[in-house]
């Protein structure tokens, strides 16, 4: 037997052999892979949504349409969704400016674009709000349809001027109505709907942003070909100047 340092080395050359993969004396010692480390890539943070571009009349584009199909989803009447900024769209936009209480101008521009996305309901006029009816402001110059209680059509209009016949405020009811255009005294009228005597919506192709009719209450004329298929006869009109 070989003396206790011999014994002591050869154990520990033994753990060596053991530690290096070798299993029999004279075998060529294997190195065991290491494990893959898995690679840890940093996420990469999503771009910055871009801003839509601020629009005037006469653009054209896919952001106009956007414009369009969100005014008519929430009850405004920007005419045909054809991508065009046109005197309907612009009309439209007054509208929704009116009610969201921004300051009415040509441009769709970032707090309007922000408004679309979390928009204000109209204001009802009256104390009496029948589930349907017809709420006309004259300080703001905008009507609301209501259905079911719901807003179903938000328009710009333009009221008396004050010139002939200021259009009267109070509570009135839908009477007479004529299809296509009829002539009256004081010009001509587009599907007129009377709710105060000689007091009519009708369409006009000259609805400014300030009051101009001669008493009637002016619509555009995409407006007035809808607004006698949803308002029957007999239906309330309320008419006020709110603060």
């Amino acid at each position: 037997m070989g003396t206790r340092a011999q014994m002591a080395g050869f154990l520990l050359a033994g753990g060596a052999l053991a530690l290096s993969g070798c299993t029999q004396a004279g075998t060529t010692a294997v190195s065991r892979p290491r494990p893959a480390v898995a690679t840890v890539t940093p996420a990469t943070p999503d771009p910055t949504p871009t801003p839509p571009p601020t629009l005037k009349p006469g653009a054209r584009g896919e952001h106009v349409k956007a414009l369009q199909r969100r005014l008519k989803e929430l009850g405004y009447a920007p005419g045909p969704i054809d991508g065009r900024y046109g005197n309907l769209t612009q009309m439209a936009v007054w509208a929704f400016q009116k009610v969201n209480r921004i300051k009415v101008s040509d441009t769709v521009g970032e707090r309007m674009w922000a408004a679309l996305e979390n928009p204000k309901a109209p204001r009802p006029v009256s104390k009496r709000r029948e589930p349907e009816r017809v709420d006309v402001d004259l300080r703001r110059q905008y009507l609301v349809v209501y259905k079911a209680g719901r807003p179903v059509l938000i328009s710009h209009i333009s009221s008396g001027s004050g010139e002939h016949v200021l259009t009267p405020t109070g509570d009135f009811r839908t009477g007479r109505r004529v299809s296509g255009w009829e002539t009256s005294p004081l010009g001509r009228l587009y599907n007129p709907v009377y709710f105060y005597g000689g007091i009519a919506f009708h369409g006009s192709l000259s609805v400014p942003r300030y009051p101009a009719s001669h008493g009637c209450v002016r619509l555009p004329m995409n407006v007035a070909e809808e607004f006698p298929k949803l308002v029957g006869t007999n239906v309330p009109v309320h008419v006020r100047r709110p603060e």
